[in-house]
């Protein structure tokens, strides 16, 4: 598991900025609807990014998420994945998300991300010069494997993604990382007893000998999903990975 519903992200909404945001209905390669949460920055034709959300697709954290994005000067488009199995309409806490997860596909992820990453490149969406992926715990693993995607990324980061096979039998980022054409960060958690740290240095390795720039942070003692409000021991991390995301993305914008 991943996020609470009721989680927020561990970044304080910046004072007097005033952004739009609206509810999207995109649509995918395969004729797919599937719901977005844009979030306009103030300034368009800069940096765009897709957020890939954790197993329970797209709810409040994300579209928060977007908002700090956009609070940065990063038009932001949060993205959900069900819309071939549970339609395009918002869901509450009791949504068996697991169920259909289970029924996701890689390719169909990248073709979602696909239509996301159009939008933010067109004029609604930014007229975005260079897009990138961030995603969590499943989102994460999804966000590495875009930059295999074909999409003409900037970057790709991931947090606590597992870097192994997908849920539905597919290689993962780590074998994949030769596929790889822009850059990667990965921000994990030490204490994540679902991604042991032999993972992450497998999937570093991986990266390495591909040739493919990148970081892949570890926080000591730092749990899964570690980047939430209600981990107050763990406030430092957050800091640095909100920073570091930060950073990434300005260091990659062209």
């Amino acid at each position: 598991m991943c996020h609470e519903f009721n989680a927020l992200p561990p970044i304080v909404p910046l004072t007097g900025a005033a952004i739009e945001s609206q509810d999207l209905e995109l649509t995918s390669a395969d004729g797919t609807k599937f719901a977005a949460f844009l979030a306009k920055a103030s300034d368009a034709g800069g940096a765009g990014i897709v957020v890939l959300p954790d197993v329970r697709g797209l709810y409040r954290f994300y579209e928060e998420l977007a908002l700090r994005f956009a609070e940065q000067g990063i038009y932001s488009i949060a993205i959900d994945y069900f819309g071939r199995t549970a339609g395009a309409s918002k869901r509450d806490e009791e949504f068996p998300f697991m169920e259909h997860v289970a029924q996701t596909k890689a390719a169909n992820i990248v073709a979602d991300a696909a239509a996301a990453v159009a939008y933010l490149r067109s004029d609604a969406g930014g007229g975005c010069s260079s897009v990138f992926t961030v995603g969590f715990c499943f989102g994460g693993s999804n966000s590495w494997l875009q930059a295999a995607g074909g999409h003409g990324l900037a970057g790709v980061i991931g947090f606590y993604g597992r870097p192994g096979p997908g849920r539905d039998g597919s290689p993962g980022p780590a074998q994949r990382a030769a596929e790889f054409q822009c850059p990667v960060l990965g921000l994990m958690g030490g204490a994540d007893q679902g991604i042991p740290q032999d993972l992450v240095d497998e999937y570093d390795a991986a990266l390495e000998a591909a040739g493919v720039e990148h970081q892949l942070i570890t926080y000591p003692g730092a749990p899964h999903s570690f980047f939430d409000r209600s981990y107050e021991e763990h406030t430092d991390a957050a800091a640095d990975a909100w920073q570091r995301v930060l950073a990434f993305i300005a260091g990659h914008v062209a």
